[in-house]
């Protein structure tokens, strides 16, 4: 295919401008979502098993709410019942906090029944770990909020618009080389043709998973103000999402239907689905609900994990599902398969692994596009290339590098300290910003040879800390209980391989590499030339 050789510059040049302009916090989002394709996973992993109680048969679920809205008032406002999974307490209740906002002293109850069927409850702190995960995910970290929604979710909606034109002049600017270079790894003709090439096939070969995550992210970070244009130009004076009349009649806690009738109507309006979690919300009140989270391995789901149903909890009345969006219009359907495109809940396991595996070459992608971009330019110099470098490795590895060691010491810690969440927080955002200021200090080449090991050694030490937890549990730590748990561990071992492994090329680089780059620590010989020459 032909395209004017003008033309292709001009789309070269807006690909290569929006993606170095949106590429290092849509680094820090690829990176951190590709995480929380497995937040059940980094949850259990960061708490000691003894924190959740053991789980009870569904037929005894009854007596064990019974005993509970009995005892604590907390719970009579509402509570979580969770089904068959070994990771999370049979029964749970905020004492303090709710689930709808991200709180770091949220106090949570568990609940479970001995073998006498005696009532055991604790209460705990839970770990944060996953959710924070997920905010620096949405937000690229950065903190304040405009309105209602947080700052950050604002700036990777833009960053998602230059990321989209990226993608679009990227594939136009390749057209005419398309069929003779799409496979061409070309390492015989320099280590720079060698990662164009394997930036540009990283980048056609999951073109379609890039295009539905910008898109779907400029929805997110915009939603508000789609609504509102749905709003006036289609739906006038028509509610845009219409609120069913609260149920007045006088239920009391004893009006509760048994769980085993909850699940039954679930058979009934979704056989296919399994219960994975109850939870009662607002019973006191007229706008008491009843939210069911149903997973379906071979479905097309809207949530991160589950489809949801929602029942009144006393008459178990349907008055909202996302299980079957074929009766709520064209807008209601394109929302459902834009929320499941974006979290990857269809396809079972195998399908959150590929998008794990997609999210790690949405950041690789990003990141050597920008190296990239430096490499052409290494023989100018210019303060603007040295900056960027230091911006890419510091911000780039130094946000991988403080997730690894808040997830590292925040287990060491979690027996000594009332609140890890806190902890977590501030390990991030110390670690992120002395990497940060360090890169911008010593140069991005210097920083890299910092920063990757430590990545390294971070992620190696996580499976070594659950052995050592496994052979003195006196520390205060804890080994994987499961193969849920211990693939965390077998995850972090592979990224500490990684990691050693670009330290290693990174360190060749620097060392016997050209000098005029970004990427060679100067000699001493150079530093007093570049020094008389300023001087001059």
């Amino acid at each position: 295919m032909k395209v004017r050789s003008d033309v292709l510059r001009v789309y070269q040049s807006i690909h290569i401008w929006t993606g170095i302009i949106a590429g290092i916090v849509l680094f820090i989002g690829f990176y951190a979502g590709s995480l929380t394709m497995f937040k059940g996973a980094i949850d259990a992993w960061s708490m000691p098993p003894s924190v959740t109680l053991p789980q009870v048969s569904t037929d005894r679920l009854d007596e064990l709410v019974s005993q509970v809205l009995a005892r604590d008032d907390k719970a009579k406002n509402g509570f979580s019942l969770h089904l068959n999974d070994h990771h999370q307490s049979p029964m749970t209740w905020y004492q303090q906090g709710s689930e709808r906002e991200l709180n770091m002293s949220n106090q949570l109850w568990h609940a479970s029944l001995d073998e006498l069927g005696q009532l055991v409850t604790q209460l705990s702190t839970p770990s944060e770990l996953a959710e924070l995960i997920d905010q620096l995910h949405r937000t690229a970290g950065i903190a304040g909020e405009v309105g209602h929604d947080q700052a950050g979710v604002y700036v990777l909606g833009v960053a998602a618009v230059l990321y989209f034109l990226a993608l679009i002049s990227g594939v136009i600017f390749l057209l005419p080389t398309l069929t003779k270079s799409f496979f061409a790894l070309r390492k015989d003709k320099g280590e720079s043709r060698f990662w164009l090439d394997a930036h540009n096939l990283v980048g056609i070969t999951s073109l379609p998973f890039h295009l539905v995550i910008s898109l779907t992210v400029i929805v997110f970070a915009f939603h508000d103000q789609l609504y509102d244009g749905l709003k006036h130009a289609v739906y006038g004076e028509k509610p845009l999402f219409a609120q069913p009349a609260p149920d007045r009649t006088p239920y009391t806690l004893a009006d509760l239907p048994k769980i085993s009738t909850v699940l039954a109507k679930v058979q009934d309006l979704a056989p296919e689905y399994q219960v994975h979690e109850m939870t009662f919300m607002s019973l006191n009140n007229p706008r008491a609900t009843l939210r069911l989270g149903l997973y379906n391995p071979k479905g097309f789901m809207r949530g991160p994990v589950t489809d949801y149903l929602y029942l009144h909890p006393y008459s178990l009345k349907v008055s909202n599902s996302t299980i079957d969006q074929s009766d709520k219009g064209i807008w209601a359907r394109t929302v459902a398969v834009f929320f499941g495109l974006h979290f990857g809940s269809y396809g079972g396991d195998l399908g959150r692994w590929v998008y794990f595996f997609l999210g790690l070459s949405g950041a690789l992608l990003f990141y050597s596009g920008n190296l990239l971009w430096l490499e052409k330019r290494r023989k100018k110099q210019t303060r603007a290339c040295r900056l960027m470098a230091s911006a890419t490795v510091g911000i780039c590895l130094g946000s991988v590098a403080a997730l690894a060691v808040s997830m590292l010491l925040g287990k060491w810690l979690y027996a000594h300290v009332s609140n890890i969440n806190h902890i977590y927080l501030w390990l991030y955002y110390v670690v992120f910003a002395a990497l940060v200021a360090y890169a911008f200090w010593r140069g991005a080449a210097r920083a890299a040879l910092l920063i990757l090991p430590l990545c390294a050694l971070a992620t190696l030490a996580m499976p070594i800390t659950s052995l050592i937890g496994l052979l003195v549990p006196s520390l205060g730590l804890w080994a994987p209980d499961s193969a849920v748990t211990l693939g965390v561990d077998l995850v972090a071992l592979g990224f500490s391989g990684l990691f050693f492994y670009g330290y290693r090329l990174t360190r060749h680089r620097v060392l016997n590499g050209p000098q005029d780059s970004v990427w060679a620590i100067p000699s001493k010989e150079t530093v007093v030339e570049e020094t008389r020459l300023k001087t001059v």
